[in-house]
């Protein structure tokens, strides 16, 4: 490897290379791109010295084998042996998608011990393995969202060569894998970039920090070929972008069109598909709307509209921004229309929100679930549903999320009612940054008025210990019996074609806000219908003959209608199998 850096703010740049000798002066051909006269071997460990200063970590290094402050490493992306050429991956249409966080995924928390457990994911029929971000960040364990080398892979958790191995072992059991990266901020230990260049904009900021600089070109390119590496070099199927409405875009063209296009360009070089899922808070179809028709030309977006209304149906849950999500209406509206807040008031902003999906864009284009990190991680205790719902309701948000007319996701754990909460975790080694944290996050949850000793303190080690999953648990009581229940599930999404139709046109949806039930029709006379309540119901069938599923062996189809027990679901349809 011949070392190269963009290094605009440096008025002189050197290579060190332990074991060469002295440093290298480096030669800039423009006066922002460094260039050393020398090749690297694959392992050598370098780092730039600017002006005379302390040695830098490469701000594209492929591998930091002694962390983020220290040199970094070559790393050749060409010398793994794949075994995946017959992978020709996977549209994420009609797919089902399993959101895990490596670090506690397994007792080990590495990506080999991930790769161990994929035959897990094969049984229960997903079709696509999300990660967490894996870049580099401060620290052994942290949730990922703190990167500061978006090129590297967190060296705890494997390195690049495991990840490339985990990757390999997925597309082996035909599953494809979606790498969350995080291009909006960085973290607040290890960040040289402003060293090297204006990579951020100190005057603007967002919730995490100083906003990435989308004004220069050079990081508008560190940002695109960052993406483009994971899919070509790692072979990754796609990737979940981070809060895209805080990247702060005043170009004619915005980085996510230029990212679509140039992701696109590499699936029609690779022949097989590559997918972007934004993650937004915007409630904005033109993320998703074709490039034609003015919009980015992404794959696909997150609706937290159905999580929000899904989560206060299960729970009655109306704080903070579940408030206007309290009837359920709101769960009729988000099912069928993808967007609850689609130029509505919003309480919780205090202002509209949102806009109308045009109904020609596929349903599958949204991302949906009900439990996921940040729903559950920024919650005071980072409780799970299985903490709060008994069975019934536990039944019931697996129904929703699965059969949900978008592109379910399930967050690792949730198939099986884990036992275990996922917290908010850090290591920052630094104790200043590790009391700030914690401090930080003690008074966040005390302005809402949560007693200070509900909130763990995610620098201590029993936090992140605790959000391990059990596997043993898995195959036991309660926990076996939902694990089932997500397995008929989705072998049921796969088996009925209605059931992953991506028209919003045959959609419909009513419900009964007194008696608590709610039923969203699927088109081939299929129906789910659910009782929220207590209580039995009875709801009009709409000459349903035939119980495809039940969450409750009491359910039965009587006089062109359902009985369905306290807190139970059900599919139903006028066609048999």
């Amino acid at each position: 490897m011949i070392p190269r850096v963009w290094a605009p703010r440096a008025g002189a740049v050197s290579l060190r290379v332990p074991g060469r000798g002295a440093d290298v002066p480096m030669s800039a051909a423009d006066g922002s791109w460094w260039r050393a006269d020398l090749d690297l071997a694959d392992g050598e460990e370098y780092g730039f010295v600017l002006d005379g200063g302390p040695a830098r970590p490469d701000p594209r290094s492929r591998r930091q084998p002694h962390g983020v402050h220290d040199l970094s490493a070559v790393f050749d992306p060409g010398a793994h042996r794949w075994s995946d050429s017959s992978w020709t991956g996977r549209q994420l249409a009609g797919g089902v998608i399993y959101e895990l966080h490596v670090g506690t995924f397994t007792p080990e928390g590495t990506l080999d011990a991930a790769a161990g457990r994929l035959e897990h994911l094969v049984d229960l029929g997903v079709d696509f393995v999300e990660l967490l971000p894996v870049n580099g960040f401060n620290g052994v364990h942290n949730w990922g969202y703190d990167g500061v080398l978006w090129y590297a892979v967190h060296e705890p958790y494997g390195g690049p060569a495991a990840y490339q191995r985990f990757v390999d072992a997925c597309h082996g059991v035909g599953i494809g894998v979606i790498q969350d990266v995080v291009y909006n901020h960085l973290g607040p230990s290890g960040n040289y970039l402003p060293d090297f260049g204006p990579y951020l904009r100190d005057e603007e900021a967002n919730t995490w920090g100083s906003s990435v600089d989308l004004d220069e070109h050079e990081v508008r390119r560190y940002i695109i070929e960052n993406a483009l590496m994971w899919l070509r070099d790692h072979h990754v199927d796609g990737l979940r972008l981070d809060a895209v409405h805080a990247l702060l875009d005043r170009g004619p063209e915005h980085i996510l069109q230029e990212l679509a296009e140039a992701v696109d360009a590499l699936s029609a070089h690779v022949g097989r598909p590559l997918t972007l899922i934004a993650e937004s808070d915007m409630n904005d179809a033109r993320l998703i709307s074709a490039r034609e028709a003015g919009g980015y030309g992404l794959t696909a977006q997150w609706s937290d509209d159905y999580h929000h209304a899904l989560h206060v149906a299960l729970t009655g849950e109306t704080t903070g921004y579940y408030a206007d999500f309290a009837p359920l209406s709101a769960l009729v509206k988000a099912s069928t229309r993808g967007f609850f807040h689609d130029g509505t008031w919003s309480s919780f902003r205090g202002r509209a929100h949102g806009r109308p999906i045009d109904p020609r864009i596929p349903l599958w284009r949204l991302v949906t679930f009900s439990q996921d990190h940040d729903q559950i991680g920024n919650r005071a205790a980072g409780d799970r549903l299985s903490q709060t719902l008994d069975a019934g309701g536990l039944a019931i948000a697996a129904v929703l999320t699965v059969l949900s007319p978008f592109t379910p996701m399930l967050f690792m754990g949730e198939e099986w009612a884990a036992s275990t909460p996922w917290q908010f975790f850090t290591s920052h080694p630094e104790p200043a940054l590790g009391e700030a944290t914690a401090r930080g996050r003690k008074a966040e949850f005390a302005q809402m008025g949560w007693d200070e000793s509900v909130v763990p303190d995610p620098q201590d080690p029993a936090t992140f210990e605790r959000s391990r999953l059990r596997w043993e648990e898995r195959d036991a009581g309660v926990h076996a019996r939902i694990l089932a229940l997500y397995r008929d599930l989705i072998a049921l999404r796969r088996r009925r074609p209605e059931l992953a139709d991506p028209d919003f046109r045959r959609l419909a949806a009513t419900a009964d806000e007194e008696r608590r039930w709610f039923r969203l029709e699927r088109g081939r006379g299929t129906e789910i219908v659910v009782n929220f309540s207590t209580a039995p119901v009875t709801v009009p069938a709409g000459g349903a003959s035939h119980v495809l599923l039940a969450t409750d062996g009491e359910v039965r189809l009587e006089d062109a209608s359902v009985v369905l027990p306290p807190r139970s679901a059900a599919v139903i349809t006028a066609s048999g199998e």
